[in-house]
């Protein structure tokens, strides 16, 4: 968990990177940002920049011939080490953000780097640096008095409620590549990857979060691909199947295999139908699969809503199914040759 209540802005800059697909360069600035109303816009700020982070998803810096080859990894160091390295630190960061945006689709926008002080991660108080991209603007009504009457305008600015690129280096776990969070709420498919890989260059950072969110991931590709109508499992049973693990995983503080397996999956056929797809799914993803770990709820909060508890039934018909699997029958109706549900309930609401 983070807290941000106590954090205060140290050092901010603000460079324009210009969107390389376009010839556009980048145009630095050649000293620090200074406010007008130092309290008021470094609340605002502190509004901007952190309420996209609400998960407890960490990540690390990573580099397949070791840490040190990682470029951002250096520079966030040399800036913890020494602060007055921090604006010579954010014109190469620009730098290197710029010579990663290679993408036709990566826009150009202002880039910010800022210094924060006394973050709470998990209970231990950090500095840490944050680095943010805004691509999009908003059109903004302004209303003037001018000699006793009012005029409208319009004028191009940002909205404070959408930040568009983020990332936050926390000043701890140094020797496993600092503890980071990241957001990009513009790109997706490949151009995604620019800013979390190969800006950035990150790997999600092995905890009970990252455990929780790949076995769930993991379950929910064993019912779509393996527990499925292709090997006469009804659509019926594989939301009964989804809704037992996602309960399991809300209903239990630790997480042990055996224990689902006997509750969950039950079946002996399937469980090892079940641990056959688990190796494959760890192979093929290169996800890492624990036998036990404590459940992250936040994890399961994220990956719930992609567990689909419903039948969809032609265009007419969506049947939602929490439980009770015993209560739905499916049959054939050889008259009108139409399959049909045939539903049990106790009451009515």
């Amino acid at each position: 968990m983070i807290d941000f209540t106590q954090t205060s802005i140290q050092k901010i800059v603000v460079h324009q990177i210009g969107c390389r697909a376009e010839g556009e360069e980048i145009r630095f600035s050649n000293s620090e940002a200074q406010f007008q109303d130092e309290e008021v816009v470094s609340e605002v700020l502190k509004q901007y920049f952190f309420k996209p982070f609400k998960t407890d998803a960490y990540f690390n810096f990573h580099h397949e011939e070791g840490i040190e080859s990682n470029i951002m990894y250096g520079l966030s160091e040399n800036v913890f080490n020494d602060a007055s390295t921090f604006h010579e630190s954010s014109v190469n960061i620009a730098n290197h953000l710029f010579e990663q945006s290679n993408h036709p689709k990566i826009r150009g926008g202002e880039f910010y780097m800022v210094l924060f002080s006394d973050i709470v991660v998990d209970g231990e108080v950090v500095d840490a640096l944050g680095i943010f991209k805004s691509e999009n603007k908003d059109t903004f009504l302004k209303v003037m008095l001018r000699n006793q009457s009012f005029e409208l305008g319009a004028q191009e600015g940002i909205n404070i409620k959408k930040l568009d690129k983020g990332c936050l280096i926390f000043n701890t776990e140094k020797d496993l590549g600092f503890k980071i969070c990241s957001v990009d709420n513009i790109n997706k498919g490949n151009e995604a990857h620019f800013w979390h890989t190969d800006f950035l260059g990150l790997k999600p950072r092995e905890d009970n979060y990252y455990f929780t969110n790949n076995y769930l991931q993991m379950c929910k590709g064993f019912v779509g691909e393996v527990f499925n109508e292709d090997n006469d499992v009804a659509r019926p049973d594989q939301v009964d199947m989804l809704n037992r693990s996602i309960e399991y995983f809300g209903k239990n503080a630790n997480f042990n295999e055996r224990e689902f397996e006997k509750e969950v999956i039950r079946q002996p056929e399937v469980v090892d139908a079940f641990q056959d797809y688990k190796s494959f799914f760890t192979n093929e993803k290169s996800m890492p699969l624990q036998d036990s770990f404590d459940i992250s709820k936040d994890a399961v909060k994220a990956e719930k809503k992609h567990f689909k508890s419903v039948l969809k039934l032609d265009k007419n018909f969506h049947v939602y199914v929490h439980g009770k699997r015993q209560y739905i029958e499916k049959g054939f109706d050889s008259e009108r040759g139409l399959k049909f549900y045939k539903l049990f309930f106790e009451s009515e609401e």
